[in-house]
C-alpha cells in the first residue's frame, strides 16, 4: 500500500528467535499494512560479526554497534532477542529512555528486573512488551493484562518448559530412564548442550515469577520461587505414579493465599484425568483459575524458532498499532499491590514418599508414629514384596505444612528401620 508511514524496527540479535522474527516480517510484508495501517521495515540488526554471511538478510542493515541503533531517531521499536541479563538490561533501558518501544523474549531479565524496566517505559511514555518470555507461542501475558483483567485470579499452574515435559513423557510412555530421555532430547534439539536451566527447573521458575506478578498484580522475582528440577525422578517413581492413576509433570504453581503468594516449581504427581496430564512431549500449557472465568487453559508450542517468533511478532504488531494511534504507554506495569511472599516452609502440600525398609514387624508402626507426632495424615500405603529382606514402602500423605514434613523426614532418616529414602515428590 502506498503513501503509508513506515514503522522501523531494529533487531538485537538474529539467532534462532531473531531469525524467525525477520522471516515472519518478510513473510507478512503484504499483510502488515492492512493489520497496522503502516509498512513495517527492519532497518538495523545488531550482530557480533557483520562479515558473516546470513542468507536472506542484506548486509547493509547489519551493525555491530548498539550506538547505531540508539542514535537513529527513525527507529520506533527495538526487539531484544539476545537473552541474558547483561548487556540486555542496559540496552533495553537506554532504548526506552531514547523514546523507543521495546519488545523482548528475555525471561531471565524480566523475571529479575522487569519492574525497574517497566518503570523506565512508564517514564518515557513507551511500552515494554514480553509476550514471548513465557510459554513461547502461547498467548498468556496479554490475557493476564487484558482479557482476564476483570478476574480475581487465585491460582496459575502449568507446564512451561518443553525440555522437561519431553523427558518425562519419554520416561512415562517409553519406559526410558532419565539419562536416556535427556540424551534423546539433546539429540533432537529439545535440550541445550548444557541443560541445567531446564532440568533443574530454573527456566520454569523464571516464567512462574513473571506469571505470578501479572496474575496477582504484585511483584514476584525469580529468587521468590521455590525451585526443584526433575533429575531425581526415576523410572520406578513413574511406575508407582501410574499405579496410583497419576503422571509426573514438572509444574510451575503460584497461588494467592491469605498468608501471601506461593510460587514454586516441582515435579508433581497429578491425576491422569487432569487436563495438564494430557500435555505431551515438548508442548506447554498454562491453567488459570479466576473468580469470573473459572478455569481456562492455554495450550500450544512452548518454544522453537517460529512459535516464539509468533509471540514477538504479535507484540510488534500491537505496538505498531499503538504508535500509529499515538497511544503508547497505555498499559504499563500492573503490579499496583505489595503482597508478601509466603515462606516455603509454611506452604502445604500432599507428598509421595518412597523408601527402602527392612521387611520386618514394627517398621510401618514406627514410621506412622513419627508422622503422627508431626501432624501428618497418611492416605495410602503400598509395600512391594521384599527382595533379600528389603521392601519398597510407598506412602501418600494428606496436605501437610512443609516444615512439619521436613522435620518428620529428618527423624525418619535417623531410624535404623529406614535404609534409604529414595524419592519425595509432591502430589497435586
Amino acid at each position: 500500500m502506498e503513501n503509508l508511514r513506515t514503522i522501523n524496527v531494529a533487531l538485537l540479535g538474529v539467532g534462532t528467535v531473531g531469525g524467525g522474527v525477520y522471516k515472519l516480517i518478510q513473510r507478512q510484508a503484504s499483510e502488515l499494512p492492512h493489520k497496522i495501517n503502516a509498512n513495517l521495515e527492519v532497518k538495523k540488526i545488531l550482530v557480533r560479526d557483520t562479515s558473516k554471511d546470513r542468507p536472506g538478510i542484506p548486509k547493509e542493515i547489519l551493525t555491530d554497534s548498539f550506538e547505531d541503533i540508539i542514535n537513529d531517531e527513525s527507529i520506533d521499536i527495538v526487539v531484544e532477542v539476545t537473552g541474558g541479563i547483561d548487556p540486555a538490561r542496559e540496552r533495553i533501558a537506554r532504548a526506552l529512555q531514547a523514546g523507543k518501544s521495546v519488545v523482548t523474549a528475555n525471561k531471565d531479565l524480566i523475571a529479575v528486573h522487569g519492574g525497574e524496566l517497566l518503570d523506565e517505559a512508564a517514564k518515557a511514555g513507551r511500552d515494554l512488551r514480553f509476550e514471548a518470555a513465557v510459554a513461547g507461542g502461547i498467548p498468556i501475558i496479554r490475557p493476564f493484562k487484558e482479557c482476564l483483567a476483570g478476574n480475581n485470579i487465585t491460582e496459575v499452574m502449568g507446564i512451561v518448559n518443553g525440555t522437561t515435559n519431553y523427558i518425562l513423557t519419554k520416561m512415562d510412555e517409553d519406559g526410558m530412564d532419565f539419562d536416556e530421555a535427556l540424551a534423546l532430547a539433546t539429540e533432537l534439539g529439545y535440550a541445550e548442550a548444557d541443560p541445567t536451566a531446564d532440568i533443574e527447573g530454573y527456566d520454569a521458575g523464571r516464567k512462574v515469577a513473571i506469571m505470578a506478578s501479572l496474575a496477582f498484580n504484585s511483584r514476584v522475582v525469580f529468587s521468590d520461587v521455590n525451585v526443584e528440577g526433575i533429575t531425581k525422578i526415576t523410572a520406578q517413581d513413574i511406575e508407582f505414579a501410574r499405579n496410583f492413576g497419576k503422571v509426573i509433570k514438572l509444574l510451575g504453581i503460584t497461588r494467592n493465599s491469605e498468608e501471601g503468594i506461593e510460587a514454586s516449581v516441582h515435579p508433581i504427581l497429578i491425576d491422569k484425568t487432569h487436563p495438564l496430564a494430557a500435555v505431551r512431549e515438548s508442548f506447554n500449557a498454562v491453567f488459570v483459575h479466576g473468580d469470573a472465568v473459572d478455569d481456562a487453559m492455554f495450550y500450544g508450542r512452548g518454544a522453537g524458532e517460529f512459535p516464539t517468533a509468533s509471540a514477538v511478532m504479535g507484540d510488534i504488531i500491537e505496538e505498531s498499532r499503538n504508535i500509529m494511534m499515538g497511544c503508547t504507554g497505555r498499559i504499563g506495569c500492573s503490579c499496583y499491590k505489595t503482597i508478601p511472599i509466603k515462606p516455603a516452609s509454611e506452604v502445604e502440600s500432599k507428598f509421595f514418599l518412597r523408601m527402602e525398609v527392612p521387611d520386618r514387624a514394627g517398621v510401618l508402626a514406627g514410621i506412622s508414629n513419627i508422622f503422627g507426632e508431626h501432624n501428618i495424615s497418611i492416605t495410602q500405603v503400598v509395600q512391594t514384596p521384599s527382595v533379600d529382606g528389603i521392601a519398597n514402602l510407598v506412602i501418600m500423605t494428606d496436605d501437610v505444612r512443609q516444615k512439619n514434613f521436613d522435620d518428620a523426614i529428618a527423624k525418619l532418616e535417623a531410624l535404623d528401620s529406614v535404609n534409604e529414602i529414595n524419592s519425595i515428590i509432591r502430589v497435586y
